[in-house]
This record gives structure tokens, sequence and C-alpha cells, in this order.
């Protein structure tokens, strides 16, 4: 071993210390996305999205009227970039089904739905209060939220096919009143399953973070999906476009979890701090 390879082992070893020393917001930064672990929370969540996502799409094609159907289709489509085989197996989910098979499928579909839903919405809460190092809130407390998040967020999806499109104003005044609307529901979101324990002005950081890159994540799947779920089917058959759509609940979740993470360390820094009043001391309990 050569005198060299010691040295270059110890200044590698010593490069986070150096880190810390001389760029302590990004040391602060590392450590924070450490102890939250963004790829097993976002994992998780896109297993629970996934999971819910699938039963609450039959029961909207057995229950749901027909204009919810073709604006869930818009929005999927808007959203994800779906196109040709892919967009066709959106449409068949919801489509027509007798009367008899429709009432069936919605009783046993809602339990099903409102259980996986509710998984997600855990998850979720689990990941918020990671990243906030709270303790996690107790059930009682807590399920009630579960469901409006899940009731919020189906209505937000419903619509984002027009708010993408700023209800015909355009695409470039869509794209910003998406950020706009994804930054509110993510700073509801966060406030909800965090049981009110933080304020509302400290979780405006890792909403807008969660806001932009939602955006920026959906505009990609323009350009991405459609050529990626084309090349899934035609090596997997219909289960490839199952296979695209995981992988894009796990970069969406990633995207998430960094911006939830990364938002409470911006808002306990010494200026941002000062300017949304975060509090330094102790959380109190979930309310």
């Amino acid at each position: 071993m050569s005198e060299s390879e010691p040295n270059a082992r110890s200044r590698l070893l010593a490069a986070p210390g150096w880190m810390r020393r001389h760029t302590p917001l990004l040391g602060r930064l590392v450590d924070q996305l450490a102890a939250v672990n963004v790829l097993d929370c976002a994992t998780r969540l896109a297993a629970q999205a996934f999971l819910g996502a699938i039963p609450a799409l039959f029961v909207l094609g057995a229950i749901a009227p027909d204009w919810v159907q073709e604006q869930f289709v818009s929005s999927i489509r808007t959203t994800l970039g779906l196109q040709d085989a892919a967009l066709d197996q959106v449409r068949s989910v919801y489509s027509a089904t007798d009367a008899t098979a429709a009432a069936s499928t919605g009783a046993v579909g809602v339990v099903v739905t409102l259980l996986s839903a509710t998984a997600c919405s855990r998850a979720l809460q689990r990941m918020c209060e990671r990243s906030w190092h709270l303790p996690k809130a107790k059930a009682r407390l807590a399920a009630w939220r579960w469901l409006a998040w899940i009731g919020v967020w189906l209505t937000a999806l419903l619509f984002q096919g027009p708010v993408q499109d700023a209800f015909g104003s355009g695409r470039l005044t869509g794209l910003l009143l998406a950020v706009v609307s994804g930054t509110a529901l993510w700073w509801w979101t966060q406030h909800l399953l965090l049981g009110a324990r933080v304020p509302w002005l400290p979780l405006l950081p890792g909403a807008v973070l969660a806001g932009v890159g939602q955006q920026l994540l959906s505009s990609a799947s323009q350009i991405y999906m459609p050529h990626a779920v084309e090349r899934s089917m035609q090596q997997f058959g219909s289960l490839g476009s199952v296979f695209v759509l995981l992988s894009w609940l796990i970069m969406l979740f990633v995207v998430i979890t960094v911006a939830v993470a990364v938002g409470y360390v911006v808002a306990r820094e010494p200026l941002p701090a000062r300017w949304l009043r975060t509090p330094m001391d102790p959380l109190p309990p979930a309310r």
C-alpha cells in the first residue's frame, strides 16, 4: 500500500467534519435527510398510495357520475402525460357497468378504498412527524385527519386537469396556478397531519418546495411518461404500465419527502426562523 492511500482515506473520513465546519447549513441538511431516511419513506408512501389508488379507480368506475369519470380521466392524462394504450387502460376502468354490479362494487369498494387510503394517510403522517422530529400522534386524535386528507386530495385530483390549464386561461398561467394550489395543499397537509402541533408559518418553506417540486415532476412526466409506458407495455404487456406508475409514485414521494425534510431545516435557520416565528422549544403534544 502506498503512503498516498492512507492519506486519501483520512481525507475522505474527515470530509463530513470539514463540511460541517465550513458549510454548516449543508451539514444540517445532510443530517436531516439521513435522519428522515428519504428513500425508505418514499418507497413506503408510494406502495401505500398505489394500493389505495387501484381500489379507488374501481370504486369511481362503478359508482361515480359520468362527468366525474371524464374529469378523472382528463386529470390523470394531464398529470401523467398518458397516451394511446395506457390512456385506453384508464378509460376502460370507467366503462359502463350494470346497476347491480355497480351497487355491489361500490359497497365493498368504498370500504376497501378507505382502509387502503388511510394507510397512505398514516404513512404520510409518520413522514411529516419524522421530518419535524415529533412523537407519533395517538390514533384516536388522528383518525379523522386521515379521512379528511383523503377527501380533499381526491377532490384536488379531480380538478387537476382544469387547474393545469388555468380553467382555459393558458398553459403558463396554469403552471403558476398549479404551483400555488400544490403549495396550499401541502401546507394544509402538513398542518393537518401534524395535529396542529406546528404553527402555519414554519410549514411554508416545505410546502413551497413540495408545490414547486411536484409541478416540475408533472411537467417532466409529459415528456418522459408516454415513452416509458409505451416501452414497458411492449416488453411486459399491460403490467408494464403498473411498473412505470409505481416508479413514478416513488419519484413523487422522494420529491415530497425531501421538500418537507428540507423545509424543517430552512424554517429553523436564524433569519427565516425570525420571519416565520419558528418555535425552538419542544413542540406541544397532538390535540
